[in-house]
């Protein structure tokens, strides 16, 4: 039986820009269960980028409940947040948004600095996951000195570097050509298969999307249910894209 491990209700999330209110989520519901593979799909502004930042804890609800593992997890102080997404969650981005001063090592090794884990153990854990990735040769290269597939796999490593139990990517092959792309979505789907990994990722790509076994499409700030709206959504999304190039 499947295990609840994420429960979004009824979250709302409005932004104020000067004298405007900006609703970008519009009573959201969703259940995400343990060891899912998830796409959050929809276009650019549908608000499937803050949906993950509010299920990945990086953000809360205006209004509305969110649950990690049945504790009500939406009203909690940043302090608590940060130990959360420390502990339980690793983020993959678009950007990678790896710290261009450090090496791949020590991108790797940061979140484990965060945690308080000893040096050394740092140490082998951050080559341990670099090696994975076939990165054993880039420990000492610096992110500008790789190529986008190569910084990616070391955003994932970093994401990795705790053990999290949910990795959530926003976009995660946007920077990449379609070749890599695969590349970094067969990483995912080996993290899901071998290691159990509960995966959420954000896309506005169909392609990605069909990697995934869920797909929970968001239009206009909204979860879209039904076979008829799913597929209004997902033409809008083809014209977005055939617009785009």
């Amino acid at each position: 039986m499947a295990e609840e491990l994420i429960k979004v209700e009824d979250v709302w999330k409005t932004y104020k820009l000067g004298e405007i209110d900006l609703t970008v989520l519009k009573g959201v519901s969703l259940v995400i269960n343990k060891g899912s593979f998830v796409a959050i799909m929809g276009p650019s502004g549908s608000g499937k980028s803050t949906l993950l930042h509010i299920v990945g804890a990086l953000d809360v609800p205006s209004k509305g409940k969110v649950f990690l593992e049945g504790k009500e997890i939406s009203e909690l102080p940043e302090d608590d947040l940060a130990q959360i997404r420390g502990r339980k969650i690793g983020f993959v981005f678009q950007q990678f948004n790896l710290l261009h001063n450090l090496t791949a090592l020590e991108n790797v090794m940061l979140p484990m600095t965060f945690q308080g884990i000893p040096e050394k153990e740092r140490m082998e854990r951050a080559k341990e996951l670099l090696t994975d990735f076939g990165l054993e040769k880039r420990f000492f290269h610096k992110p500008g000195e790789l190529s986008g597939g190569e910084r990616q796999r070391i955003a994932i490593a970093r994401a990795l570097s705790n053990d999290p139990e949910i990795i959530v990517a926003d976009e995660p092959t946007g920077n990449l050509d379609s070749t890599t792309g695969e590349k970094i979505m067969d990483i995912f789907i080996d993290l899901h298969r071998n290691q159990k990994k509960t995966i959420i990722v954000v896309t506005h790509d169909p392609h990605i999307a069909d990697y995934t076994e869920e797909t929970i499409n968001i239009m206009d700030g909204q979860i879209i249910h039904n076979h008829l709206e799913k597929e209004a959504a997902e033409e809008k999304i083809l014209w977005e894209r055939q617009k785009n190039t």
